[in-house]
């Protein structure tokens, strides 16, 4: 945009990625520089004009209630999350439960489909993530309770980082803490290590996040992949809410 910022490409991935430097006229972070010019970056399935005056609700609808607004740097809002409110959440403490937060920068590749003919051939996208100290320990004290995962990109994160960890021991920050970018690809059959309830949306045909899910239905082999046909044969048949803004199923 002439007077705003200059752009220069660096490299191209694959898919049509760019790794791109974006230089401010003015001093301000590129991240400062995208909320004040950019628009809210929706799923390709989410259409808008220009003039759509649904783009101011956008803002507030497609966030959880819980964003930590000085790190918003995704691509895509975590959509598992968007299923509870400070009602909900005041209500599950009071049964006991705990939440803990961790970072999540969504990328665009979540929304990338499958395009291999075997699924183990496909080049999964890599996520940053941050889990912080005490998250982290309470992860790895499962005998504190079941650890319920809001959403695939919070599991995948925690998979990671939980194989990271003795692999890399110098991962961790000198607080406990965990900055990372996962590149774990979940697949049946998987074996979870931090995760034992998951909650999740119906998701896009063709998507990773399907292999992931399958993987979570029957840990550790490959049966989970049938039992997903059929626990989302029965949402089409029975009109449920698909994707972003879709139903959400609590996997135990």
């Amino acid at each position: 945009m002439s007077g705003e910022y200059t752009a220069e490409v660096l490299s191209m991935g694959e898919n049509g990625n760019y790794k791109v430097r974006f230089n401010p006229e003015r001093e301000e972070s590129v991240t400062a520089l995208s909320e004040r010019l950019g628009t809210m970056p929706l799923p390709p399935y989410i259409t808008r004009s220009e003039d759509d005056p649904r783009r101011v609700a956008d803002n507030e609808r497609y966030q959880t209630v819980y964003a930590d607004y000085g790190k918003q740097v995704a691509v895509a809002a975590p959509t598992a999350g968007l299923h509870f409110t400070p009602e909900l959440i005041g209500q599950l403490e009071s049964a006991g439960a705990r939440f803990l937060d961790l970072t999540l920068q969504i990328g665009i590749g979540t929304f990338h489909p499958v395009q291999t003919e075997n699924v183990e051939d496909h080049n999964i996208h890599h996520e940053w993530y941050e889990i912080p100290a005490r998250a982290l320990a309470e992860l790895q004290t499962p005998e504190d309770g079941p650890r319920i995962a809001v959403g695939t990109t919070s599991v995948r994160s925690i998979e990671d980082a939980l194989r990271r960890i003795p692999r890399e021991p110098g991962c961790l920050t000198p607080e406990g803490s965990i900055q990372a970018e996962a590149d774990i690809y979940i697949y049946p059959p998987f074996t979870y290590q931090g995760v034992d309830h998951m909650i999740t949306n119906f998701h896009l045909p063709k998507s990773t996040l399907l292999c992931l899910v399958s993987a979570f239905l029957t840990p550790g082999s490959e049966a989970g992949i049938e039992w997903l046909k059929e626990i989302y044969s029965e949402a089409i048949e029975h009109d449920y809410r698909f994707y972003s803004y879709g139903d959400a199923m609590l996997m135990l």
